[in-house]
């Protein structure tokens, strides 16, 4: 079944297929729950996008702006959280570390300042998804 998201600027995206390549690793679950196309429908209607990051490629995940998280699907049919949410670094997740200049993002060798501008938008991504996640199931 083919999916539409016009709204969203998603046209033509097919949920079904996307559901059974990004969930390939978790062998239970091959296509996506009706629940889970329900939050990924909100999610891109809530301008988050699905992406491809290494290691991650068989995984599903989405970002929006700088920031990135990683989902994984749930025994009741919604997604979770599978890593806390953080920034991407030359696209990539990175890793926020303390550092005596203050906190940073890394990923191998590249640093990125973890400013209060960065810092407010990775906590206003992570709330807005973890509510829309808990719209779909528990997390």
């Amino acid at each position: 079944m083919k999916w539409e998201l016009e709204a969203s600027g998603l046209e033509g995206l097919d949920l079904a297929e996307m559901g059974r390549s990004v969930l390939r690793p978790y062998t239970e679950m091959l296509e996506l729950s009706p629940l889970q196309m329900q939050t990924l429908e909100r999610l891109f209607a809530a301008g988050f996008r699905p992406i491809a990051i290494a290691p991650y490629e068989n995984a599903l995940c989405v970002h929006r702006g700088e920031c990135a998280a990683v989902l994984a699907p749930v025994e009741n049919g919604g997604l979770r959280l599978l890593a806390p949410a953080t920034l991407m670094v030359d696209g990539n997740m990175s890793v926020r570390l303390k550092s005596a200049a203050g906190d940073v993002f890394v990923w191998k060798k590249k640093e990125v300042a973890a400013t209060a501008e960065r810092l407010k938008e990775l906590e206003a991504f992570r709330g807005e998804l973890v509510g829309i996640l808990e719209m779909g199931g528990t997390q």
